[in-house]
């Protein structure tokens, strides 16, 4: 029924705007009595055989929805009605911030791709915060967490600590997102030294909690063969929990979209599916060069239940969609779960 019917009419609208409306439209549904069970009797599959544990947390199923989606944690609830084994709320700043001047999110149909140049349009903390208190407890939430655009260089690991200490206690596990090119310069979020310090300081926070909660590194899918080769050594100096690879892209070959519609949409990241093989190759990158030494989620270009099976087959404990949940609508976590026992039958 989505591709078929709702698709084709939420696509006639702009994506931001679309976006809001499908937010209020699943909130409002939810709140009709009897309509959660329903959805969850459509989408949720519940079996031993999907879990999956990961640096201390069971996940009821491998196939989670990545960040950017909900960002402010207020439709997780809800959500997890559609099947997901986990949630990934943000990007959170400190403050809130409204993002990059609209338009800024784009589809390329004929792709089945979007470009999108946010800019950690948020919220904010508190925002947040008010809504976690909200946790029913169905599934894991994951938080995101950035830095505002306008803070100082020297201030960034500030930023990232602040969000840190304030959602430790409502969130199972955290990423350090330095990999979004929507956020004005952020070179110094690429530099590997740079990384250490900030990894450091979060671990160090960690450790002043009675219960460490994991903390994971979201990744570019741009990085050549030698930036790769320095994740899996800061993984294994630092001794973080796992990778999530990879952000959005800024490559634009073998695009069917046409030049001069590209080149209106001007910069932003790529996501869905023209990025699925450059994701799946760093997937695979690390998982061979570290050995399988840590974690892997793996998101980009998802768009079937044989998509998400390549990422798995390349190195990947878990899977995230984003693009692919708006393109093929909520019956696509169940078939990569159907899909993934069928393996085990």
């Amino acid at each position: 029924m989505y591709k078929l019917l709702l698709r084709p009419l939420f696509f006639l609208f702009d994506p931001e705007k679309i976006h809001h409306f499908t937010f209020s439209l699943i909130k409002f549904i939810s709140k009709i009595p009897g309509i959660g069970p329903v959805l969850r009797s459509l989408y949720v599959i519940e079996d031993v055989r999907l879990e999956r544990s990961l640096f201390g947390l069971t996940f009821k199923n491998p196939v989670g929805l990545a960040a950017g989606f909900d960002k402010n944690a207020v439709l997780y609830n809800e959500l997890a009605n559609f099947g997901f084994g986990f949630i990934e709320i943000g990007t959170v700043t400190p403050r809130g911030q409204a993002g990059n001047p609209k338009k800024r999110l784009f589809r390329l149909k004929d792709d089945k791709g979007i470009i999108n140049r946010m800019g950690f349009n948020n919220e904010g903390l508190e925002a947040a915060i008010l809504q976690l208190k909200r946790n029913k407890g169905k599934l894991i939430v994951g938080g995101n967490i950035g830095k505002n655009t306008n803070t100082k260089p020297e201030d960034y690991t500030k930023d990232y600590l602040e969000c840190f200490n304030a959602l430790h206690p409502y969130v199972d596990y955290f990423v350090l997102n330095v990999s979004c090119p929507n956020v004005g310069s952020h070179a110094k979020l690429n530099d590997k030294d740079y990384l250490e310090e900030l990894i450091g300081a979060v671990q160090t926070a960690n450790a002043t909690f009675e219960n460490a909660k994991p903390i994971l590194l979201k990744i570019a899918p741009d990085l050549n063969d030698g930036q790769l080769d320095e994740i899996v050594d800061l993984v294994a100096t630092t001794k973080l929990d796992g990778v999530i690879a990879s952000n959005t892209s800024m490559d634009r070959s073998g695009l069917k979209a046409s030049s001069e519609l590209l080149e209106n949409i001007g910069h932003g990241g790529l996501s869905g599916q023209p990025i699925k093989d450059k994701s799946t190759r760093v997937i695979a990158y690390l998982s061979s060069k570290s050995n399988k030494a840590f974690p892997i989620i793996g998101v980009g270009g998802i768009h079937s239940a044989k998509d998400a099976l390549e990422k798995i087959d390349a190195g990947a404990d878990l899977v995230q969609i984003y693009t692919g949940f708006i393109y093929e609508g909520p019956s696509l976590i169940k078939q990569i779960n159907k899909a993934l026992l069928k393996r085990q039958s």
